[in-house]
């Protein structure tokens, strides 16, 4: 199976421009391509986990990788996906977001000299002057078939409107690939499907400037069966960085994902062979765990290491026997003062990232969902307090998956 085959079987292709040129250039290692990574935060997620590991399996495959930061993109924010307007982050947040992407992109991508390379747009579009970049670029693009495009529709039919801050954001991205054309012969940018009109945009472009081709293919969003975006829990999104996700809440985010998307998930996150994959996938019943396991276990190891993976197997595995504790599982230390005085169960939950709100927590506390060293909680004004204490530690436990540590200072 070439490589362009392997990423059809495994459902990472969405949507091409030209299937016979694409498939072409990747199966003889001639493609240089980019990926757009926007620093909106200080970590990248779960979201562009899928977009590392493409760029991984072409980079195995002999192409060249191009991770474009988007230092300049940035300043605007991307509309696509989005209902209301990103936060606007300021130049100081954007450089320093722009330097932990590389630290963690290096992980997945072999940089340096005839290999992948990192380059950041605020090198051309800060330096960009206005009238001129209208003349030059803004002129070959409608506005009629912009607004045409999904990612501006949407936000046009809500409440908050478009702004037209965002609504130069298409131009920018196709002046990206026109520039990586120019700079570093960049025939193929991949990102993800609800970018299929900014990629659009950016071939038209270089087709209107250059008479050159350029091609653009998107890949499968990473949804659940019912289409929402996977990446999200509780507390909130699901971090690459072990400051903001530990490993072991990391392996836990997939190991208690539903069980219709196991298979997709092997196929798309992981690189055991597709017979492999199949084969966990028609796991049945209680035998799924099994294929959760793995697929918790491959892609903690991908992205923060086989020891790490092995540790928060290990944990996991100890925290599932009655009553068991685990270095490795998530943990708050609170001071003697504070235990000593005790805290109500719904502000505990709250606090440790098991419960949203009081609401929640007094709702989970009523359904019997929140146990205590193993014993259920039924009243929602229950102090936990130094009494608690086995072992110098106190086990909280939501659910039969949920698991948090508190330890005294």
């Amino acid at each position: 199976m070439n490589c362009y085959e392997e990423l059809k079987a495994r459902g990472l292709i969405a949507q091409v421009t030209n299937e016979e040129e694409i498939s072409k250039m990747i199966n003889n290692g001639e493609a240089t391509f980019y990926i757009g990574f926007d620093p909106t935060a200080d970590s990248l997620h779960v979201g562009h986990f899928m977009a590392l590991c493409l760029m991984k399996r072409l980079q195995m495959a002999g192409n060249k990788p191009i991770a474009l930061v988007g230092g300049g993109t940035g300043m605007i924010g991307d509309p696509s996906g989005r209902s209301d307007l990103r936060k606007v982050l300021t130049i100081e947040d954007i450089d320093h977001n722009c330097e932990c992407f590389k630290k963690q992109m290096s992980r997945f991508i072999e940089f340096g000299e005839d290999k992948a390379r990192m380059v950041n747009n605020a090198d051309w579009l800060m330096k960009l002057e206005y009238i001129p970049f209208i003349r030059d670029i803004g002129v070959h693009f409608s506005v009629n078939r912009m607004l045409s495009a999904d990612c501006f529709k949407t936000r046009m039919q809500s409440e908050a409107g478009l702004s037209f801050l965002e609504f130069n954001y298409m131009l920018m991205q196709a002046y990206d690939f026109y520039k990586l054309n120019e700079l570093y012969d960049c025939k193929l940018e991949f990102g993800g499907d609800d970018q299929w009109s900014n990629i659009i945009a950016g071939t038209d472009l270089i087709r209107r400037k250059t008479a050159k081709s350029a091609y653009g293919m998107t890949f499968q969003l990473l949804t659940r069966s019912d289409g929402v975006k996977m990446g999200k829990t509780m507390s909130g999104a699901v971090w690459l960085d072990p400051e903001k996700t530990s490993p072991y809440e990391f392996y836990q985010y997939w190991r208690n994902i539903e069980d219709a998307s196991v298979e997709k998930c092997l196929a798309l996150l992981t690189f055991l062979p597709m017979e492999e994959v199949r084969r966990l996938g028609a796991l049945q019943d209680a035998e799924i765990n099994k294929a959760k396991e793995v697929l918790a276990f491959e892609v903690t190891k991908i992205v923060h290491s086989e020891e790490e993976a092995i540790k928060a197997q290990e944990a996991a595995r100890q925290l599932f026997g009655k009553g068991g504790t685990s270095a490795d599982a998530p943990t708050t230390e609170l001071t003697k003062e504070e235990l000593e005085q005790g805290i109500g169960i719904l502000d505990l939950l709250k606090q440790v990232g098991l419960s949203p709100s009081n609401s929640e927590g007094r709702r989970l506390v009523m359904q019997g969902s929140v146990a205590v060293n193993d014993e259920i909680i039924k009243e929602p004004k229950t102090i936990i307090d130094d009494s608690f204490l086995q072992d110098g530690v106190i086990m909280l436990r939501k659910g039969k998956k949920k698991f948090h540590q508190i330890k005294m200072k």
